[in-house]
């Protein structure tokens, strides 16, 4: 991770760019502890894809855990129709 003040990322925006683009993490140093972090677009969309599969899971945990305590609610498939079509 390469570590910039915000002034020096917009006197070189087009090759702090570059850089990010080609793989480097670049954290912005900002007052107050501030900072923010600029990350390729494909690197930001990897992070977001496996916070969505982590909140999946963490759902079918909860869903086991629940079968396994025998909070379950039983429907028919004629019931499951009929919901569907309200």
């Amino acid at each position: 991770m390469l570590a910039l003040k915000a002034i020096d990322v917009k006197n070189n925006f087009k090759l702090v760019c570059a850089r990010v683009f080609n793989g480097e993490t670049v954290m912005l140093s900002r007052p107050k502890n501030q900072n923010v972090v600029m990350l390729s677009e494909k690197e930001y969309n990897e992070l977001a894809k496996a916070k969505r599969n982590l909140e999946y899971y963490a759902m079918l945990d909860e869903s086991d855990r629940q079968l396994k305590a025998g909070r379950v609610i039983e429907k028919t498939m004629e019931e499951l129709e009929a919901m569907a079509e309200e």
